[in-house]
């Protein structure tokens, strides 16, 4: 007896389409798996057989063989469960034929209920470019799954209810379509906490609307990290392609909520600087995405950035380049997407008070030295605007009026945001920063005064190529805010403010 059902796999990102072909014959009894599996699939066996006894119905005593096609592709975890269940039970002429434009995905558990599996979302994706009428997934992943339109989701809570859905007992209905609620800001935090900083918070406005990386550097206490904290309440919505990239690496993952199957806010992630090359990067003999992969489309904020390992800080530098990361293994090579805001935060020195204009720096030059050298000239040119966040003064402290929120600051964001939409219309470019080399002079005419002052400040200053680039996007994007097409001189300066960090500290401490 032979017979065929659809399903779905998963490496890294990529889906792909899954036959599970089965055949019971005559012969000495078991039960082998096929096709390139792993350990968690040859354990399936137990799960299923535990499951179908936990239905009322005796495994085969026969010779079960199940391969999974394409025999080629690595196949891995628990996902084809449901599907060599149903295979199964239809090899055994115990339910009616189960339509060929119909998928399933799930894990089944000794009792016969099925749990919820990492990795839904790109895989009912696929299902739908294949053509595919129908997916069965498990109850939890439901609402991740319905988010797709165009195939009708099933969710299910039992093996029992598949098949008396399949012998017309007690037919399923799909999944109502999930469409996701506007983003709320409400609960993030406010820059209205904020005492002071105005010249910060000017600079991370600045970044906000370009999509800019930027260092704060600064003394303890100074609100470096109070700063980076609440940038996520001036970003911009995700748009809905944003939105499914950013939830699809989450979902294999397996870090999405079943209440908001959907990321419908930037993510901000905020690693501890312990973290190995592997968790930053991605790794693993499957490999999982890394923290830079999981803020895609969002914020990457690194607290204390000194004191992440060097080397670890130093395979950022390609991916900030590239916006994705190639991780290569035996099994093949993934590749994710991270088109990142990197926000990093940094003390001058060991003490933190190198260069306070109040407090006495007790770190020998050398020490100082050894410190900032953890951050490399390379890296170090990947940050657009370099903040020098000054201690907070009495006077801003205790003053009695209000700062401004985050909602007017999101307010002039959106607004420059808004005139990059327009000038980048038809083209891959979101924001100011992903300006390609080609379409750096197009997208940012610069009139007399400002190509004479770049000219200066190129050469006073012994630019980089790519600091060039990076002075020319901010200024862009302070054109932008302050509504002028084309670049001023001013605009220009005060992009070129923002790169002195570099000569201040580390020229100095180096």
């Amino acid at each position: 007896m032979f017979a065929k059902v659809s399903s779905l796999g998963l490496f890294g990102l990529n889906a792909f389409p899954v036959d599970v072909e089965i055949d019971i014959s005559r012969g000495q009894p078991y039960f082998e798996i096929d096709g390139l599996t792993d350990t968690v699939i040859k354990e399936s066996r137990d799960r299923i057989r535990a499951a179908m006894r936990s239905c009322g119905i005796n495994f085969p005593v026969a010779s079960v063989m199940v391969n999974l096609a394409p025999a080629d592709m690595k196949k891995s975890g628990s996902v084809h469960d449901l599907a060599i269940f149903m295979a199964i039970l239809r090899a055994m002429r115990m339910i009616d034929d189960v339509p060929e434009d119909a998928a399933f995905i799930g894990e089944l558990s000794l009792n016969g209920d099925v749990r919820r599996v990492n990795g839904v979302l790109p895989m009912v994706m696929l299902a739908r470019e294949k053509g595919m009428k129908s997916v069965f997934v498990p109850a939890a992943n439901a609402r991740e799954a319905s988010v797709i339109a165009g195939i009708d989701v099933y969710a299910v809570h039992s093996a029992e209810q598949l098949i008396l859905h399949f012998r017309g007992e007690e037919p399923m209905a799909p999944s109502e379509h999930y469409i996701p609620p506007e983003a709320a800001y409400n609960e993030t935090l406010d820059f209205a906490d904020v005492r002071g900083q105005q010249s910060a918070k000017k600079a991370l406005e600045i970044a906000a609307a370009g999509g800019h990386n930027a260092l704060l550097i600064g003394a303890p206490g100074s609100g470096k990290s109070m700063l980076a904290k609440r940038m996520p309440s001036i970003l911009p919505p995700l748009t809905f392609e944003e939105a499914l990239e950013t939830t699809k690496i989450h979902s294999i993952s397996g870090l999405l909520n079943a209440d908001t199957p959907i990321i419908t806010k930037r993510p901000f992630r905020s690693p501890h600087h312990t973290i190995s090359s592997a968790g930053l990067a991605g790794g693993g003999s499957i490999p999982q995405p890394g923290e830079i992969s999981l803020a895609h489309n969002g914020l990457l904020f690194l607290d204390e950035l000194a004191e992440f390992d060097r080397r670890t800080l130093e395979i950022m530098r390609q991916p900030l380049e590239d916006r994705k990361v190639t991780i290569a293994r035996a099994s093949g090579t993934i590749t994710y997407p991270c088109t990142i805001m990197l926000i990093g935060a940094m003390n001058p020195c060991p003490c933190g008070y190198y260069g306070h204009p109040k407090r006495k720096c007790i770190c020998s030059q050398k020490k100082v030295s050894a410190y900032l050298s953890k951050i490399s000239g390379p890296l170090l040119d990947r940050f657009d605007l370099h903040i020098d966040v000054a201690p907070v003064e009495y006077d801003d402290l205790s003053a009695k009026t209000s700062e401004e929120s985050s909602a007017e600051i999101r307010k002039r964001v959106m607004a420059a945001r808004e005139i990059q939409a327009e000038r980048f219309r038809g083209t891959d470019i979101t924001c100011n920063a992903l300006i390609t080399p080609d379409k750096l002079r197009e997208m940012c005419p610069m009139d007399d005064g400002a190509e004479a002052m770049m000219k200066s400040v190129f050469d006073s200053l012994g630019l980089s190529a790519r600091a060039y680039d990076r002075i020319l996007k901010v200024a862009r994007t302070i054109a932008d805010l302050g509504g002028s097409e084309v670049i001023t001189r001013r605009h220009v300066a005060a992009a070129a403010q923002y790169r002195s960090l570099d000569r201040k500290y580390w020229q100095d401490g180096v």
